[in-house]
């Protein structure tokens, strides 16, 4: 039997770290280059639901969310900036877990596999090609409609929820509050950067901190906010994009972006890792050509993907209207039936 063929990841966030446990657990040689070190903070939701827990599952990686001290989540309230919903139930139960203790757990497990995960370590020219998988995260985007996106996250204590996952709407874009466990709270938003606008990090606090007068403003009113965990990313691309149109075969968000209100971002950043590893074992044992890999991977990520992200894009104009954002809150205060259609067409 001849030996198998190395595998090199680019990227070591959740898609990276996974994928390469999975290719490990077939004892294929992989390296994962990651920019960064572990532990550290991540603009990120911190909320898995939908098929991504099954998938978590299938890949032997499940006890890990309990060894990064996930907690459980089953209620959903949603806010505008004068008006709140009643609480929800969600159609399945979800999970919370702040993404600097996740990522160090995989990378540990990841390492004990036997894998080779180089932190501090960008890319070159050089590592990309054959046997070579991207799996970076979010790509730069430019201007949309005049403004450019950006995202904000800071953990915070002493924060009483009204639901396990909060979604307060504003003019701006929206923030996610939700239980990471340890007694903190994870607030992450997204929000709309106007070309002529400037601020430092204390303007970016104030935006998650909500609008005078809001539901998040209240709830935030006497929160402890940890100063370490705040982290931005700028220039996000939120514009769905095929992976059968990429020369190189990716994963997560280096494929594309689903709209953050979704709350479904990490759940693809899993399925997609899952979707890779059959066709990369086969290449690694000489069974397949890396392009028919390629086609294979990305064949499967754009079905399973196209019908989520294309409710996502109509979801998200609608909530960031804020002539609309009232209407939905009281549409959704009739009953379940817009949340579990919202939840069920882009899981």
């Amino acid at each position: 039997m001849s030996a198998l063929k190395p595998i090199q990841i680019i990227g070591g966030g959740l898609a990276g770290l996974t994928l390469g446990l999975a290719l490990r657990r077939q004892e294929i040689p992989v390296t994962v280059l990651e920019a960064g070190c572990y532990p550290r903070h991540r603009v990120c939701g911190e909320f898995i639901s939908g098929r991504g827990q099954g998938t978590l599952a299938r890949l032997g990686c499940r006890q890990l969310m309990d060894d990064a001290g996930a907690v459980g989540a089953r209620t959903v309230a949603f806010h505008s900036a004068t008006k709140s919903s009643a609480t929800h139930i969600l159609p399945s139960p979800a999970i919370c877990v702040s993404r600097f203790s996740l990522d160090a757990v995989l990378a540990k497990y990841f390492r004990e596999l036997g894998g080779e995960l180089c932190e501090g370590r960008r890319a070159t020219a050089e590592d990309i090609g054959e046997g070579c998988v991207r799996a970076t995260g979010r790509r730069a985007g430019a201007e949309e409609n005049g403004a450019r996106w950006f995202g904000l996250k800071i953990h915070a204590r002493h924060v009483a929820l009204q639901a396990d996952l909060e979604m307060h709407f504003s003019s701006r874009g929206y923030v996610g509050l939700c239980n990471v466990g340890g007694g903190q709270v994870n607030v992450c938003g997204l929000f709309r950067k106007r070309p002529d606008e400037n601020g430092d990090a204390r303007d970016r606090l104030e935006l998650l901190r909500g609008e005078p007068g809001s539901p998040l403003q209240r709830r935030l009113a006497g929160a402890e906010f940890d100063g370490d965990s705040f982290c931005a990313v700028a220039g996000l691309s939120l514009q769905p994009r095929q992976a059968a149109a990429r020369a190189e075969i990716c994963a997560g968000d280096a494929i594309t972006m689903i709209p953050p209100v979704t709350g479904n971002g990490m759940s693809m950043a899993f399925e997609s890792a899952e979707l890779a590893v059959a066709p990369l074992a086969a290449w690694s044992r000489g069974e397949v050509t890396w392009d028919a890999a390629r086609q294979k991977i990305a064949r499967d990520c754009d079905a399973l993907f196209a019908r989520r992200l294309a409710w996502a894009q109509w979801l998200q104009r609608l909530v960031l209207m804020p002539v609309l954002q009232n209407p939905l809150l009281a549409l959704a205060a009739r009953g379940d039936w817009l949340c579990r259609l919202a939840f069920s067409q882009t899981r």
